[in-house]
C-alpha cells in the first residue's frame, strides 16, 4: 500500500486480515535479511563472472594523470611508418627535378635516384548510370497476334532501383544500422541516387522475397549438420519482447526471431534432424536439445565458479576453476598430443571433477555449483575426444553480436517482416563469412541469380 490506512474505519474483520499481509510482509523481509547476513560480501555480478553483458559493467575511471607506459604500436609499411604501399596503382607519377634548386643548373634525369614512394589515394566522382529501357510492341504480321518485346535479364519493370542498389542498401541498413532517414539522405548526397523512404522501404520487401530461398538454402544445410552450435538474446518486435535465436556452426549460420524462448523453436528449425552434437549453455530449451551428445559452454561454467570464489566459497570454486582453466589449456595444444594422451588428460579430468563434488561445500554458491557439475559431469569435456567440438559457444556469441548492437541503435523492428528480412540477411551474411565472403559481397551474392553463399570470395 502507498499510503497509511485509515484505521479507525476499518471493520474488525478488515483490521486482522491487514494484520495477516502485514505478518506475511515481515516474514518475507526477516527471510531476505537472513540471506543477506549470510552472504554479507556478496559480490555484485558483472561481465568478469557471469553472463551480464560488458554494457552493463560498470567502467572504472582512467588516471587523470601521463599515461606512462603506453606506446603506440610500430607502423607497418616503409621506413618512416605509414600505410603499406598499394601494390597495383592506377597510374604512376615519376617527379624527377630538371633544375638544381639551389643554383638552378640543369640536371639530367638519369643521374636521379628513387628518393621516396608515396600514395595518393582518392575517389572517383561517384555518379549513378542510369539504363533507359524502351520496351517496344506490335502484331505479327503473319498470325495476327499482338507481341510485345522481351526485356534484358534484371531490367524487368516494376522498380528503377538495380540489384547493386539494392545489395547497397541493404548493407548499410542491416550491417551498419543506418536509420531509413539517414539512408535516403546518404543515398542522396553521396550517391546521387534520391530513394525516399517509403521506397527504401519497398525495396527491402522485394529484397525480402529475394532471399527467402537464400535463407531455404543455408537451413536445408544446417538439418543435415553433424555439429551444431546454439544460442539467443533479445529482440524487439513491434514494442514486445521476442527472441532472436542462433543456430550454427562451420559452414552455414541460421538467424530467426520468434516470439517464443522455448524448446519448440528449435524442433521449428531443424525439423526432423537429430544432430549428433550440441554446444550451448545451460538455458533449459538449450539443455534439452534433440543432440545425441552435449558439449556445455566451459566459459559460462568458468564465470561461474570466478562468481562463487568471490562470493565466498573457498571449497569447489577454487578448485574447479582450476580444473576448467586445465581443460582449456589441453585444447590449446591438442593437436601436438596423440589420441591416446588426450584419453587420459580427459580421464584424469574427470577424476578431479569426482574428486571435487565429494567436497561439502559451505557457501551457498558453492553448494549449488556442486549440484549442478554433478548433473552435467559427463557433458563437460566431450571436446577433447572430437577435434571438431569447440568448447565453449563464443562462436554463437560473436554470431549474434551485431544483432544485439542492432537492436540497441534502432531499438528494434515496426513489422514482423522487417524482423525476418533482418534474419535473413544476418543468415546470409554469417554464412558468406565462413566461406571467406565479407558482409556486402555476401549480401551482393545472395541477390545475384547465380552463384553460391557457398562458394569462396
Amino acid at each position: 500500500m502507498d499510503t497509511r490506512p485509515e484505521l479507525e474505519r476499518l471493520s474488525g474483520l478488515e483490521k486482522d486480515a491487514l494484520m495477516a499481509a502485514l505478518w506475511v510482509e515481515v516474514q518475507r523481509l526477516k527471510a531476505r535479511l537472513t540471506a543477506l547476513e549470510a552472504n554479507p560480501h556478496e559480490p555484485h555480478k558483472d561481465a568478469h563472472h557471469s553472463s551480464v553483458p560488458p554494457s552493463h559493467t560498470p567502467k572504472p575511471n582512467l588516471s587523470s594523470g601521463p599515461r606512462t607506459g603506453i606506446r603506440r604500436e610500430a607502423s607497418v609499411g616503409r621506413a618512416g611508418g605509414g600505410r603499406p604501399l598499394h601494390p597495383d596503382p592506377d597510374q604512376v607519377i615519376m617527379a624527377k627535378a630538371k633544375t638544381c634548386p639551389h643554383c638552378g643548373g640543369a640536371v639530367q634525369a638519369h643521374e636521379q635516384h628513387l628518393h621516396a614512394v608515396d600514395d595518393t589515394i582518392e575517389l572517383p566522382p561517384i555518379k549513378p548510370m542510369v539504363t533507359q529501357v524502351e520496351q517496344h510492341a506490335g502484331q505479327c504480321p503473319h498470325c495476327g497476334q499482338s507481341y510485345v518485346a522481351p526485356v534484358p535479364v534484371g531490367m524487368e519493370p516494376g522498380t528503377p532501383f538495380g540489384a547493386s542498389i539494392q545489395s547497397l542498401a541493404t548493407y548499410l541498413r542491416y550491417t551498419h544500422a543506418i536509420s531509413y532517414e539517414r539512408l535516403s539522405a546518404l543515398c542522396a548526397q553521396v550517391y546521387r541516387v534520391h530513394i525516399s523512404e517509403g521506397a527504401l522501404a519497398n525495396l527491402f520487401r522485394r529484397v525480402k522475397i529475394r532471399l527467402d530461398h537464400r535463407v531455404e538454402e543455408i537451413l536445408t544445410r544446417l538439418r543435415s549438420s553433424r555439429l551444431i552450435c546454439s544460442d539467443e538474446t533479445g529482440a524487439r518486435v513491434n514494442g514486445c519482447t521476442q527472441w532472436e535465436w542462433v543456430f550454427q556452426n562451420t559452414e552455414v549460420c541460421v538467424h530467426v526471431i520468434r516470439p517464443s524462448r522455448r524448446q519448440r523453436v528449435i524442433h521449428e528449425v531443424l525439423g526432423d534432424h537429430r544432430p549428433t552434437v550440441w554446444v550451448s549453455d545451460l538455458y533449459s530449451a538449450q539443455r534439452n536439445h534433440p543432440a545425441e551428445q552435449w558439449q556445455v559452454c566451459l566459459a559460462h561454467q568458468l564465470r561461474a565458479c570466478q562468481f562463487a570464489l568471490e562470493a565466498g566459497d573457498t571449497v569447489l570454486a577454487p578448485r574447479m576453476k582450476a580444473i576448467l582453466l586445465r581443460a582449456f589449456a589441453i585444447h590449446k595444444r591438442r593437436d601436438t598430443l596423440a589420441a591416446s594422451t588426450r584419453y587420459q588428460y580427459r580421464c584424469d579430468l574427470q577424476r578431479r571433477v569426482d574428486r571435487c563434488l565429494a567436497s561439502q561445500p559451505t557457501n551457498t554458491h558453492g553448494r549449488r555449483l556442486r549440484k549442478r557439475y554433478t548433473k552435467i559431469r559427463d557433458d563437460l569435456f566431450l571436446f577433447l575426444d572430437d577435434a571438431s567440438i569447440p568448447p565453449t559457444k563464443n562462436s554463437s556469441e560473436q554470431a549474434i553480436r551485431m544483432s544485439t548492437v542492432f537492436r540497441k541503435v534502432t531499438n528494434g523492428f515496426r513489422s514482423q517482416w522487417g524482423r525476418d528480412l533482418f534474419a535473413a540477411v544476418r543468415s546470409v551474411v554469417n554464412t558468406g563469412k565462413r566461406h571467406g565472403l565479407s558482409a556486402y559481397q555476401a549480401i551482393q551474392k545472395a541477390l545475384s541469380p547465380v552463384g553460391s553463399l557457398f562458394e569462396p570470395g
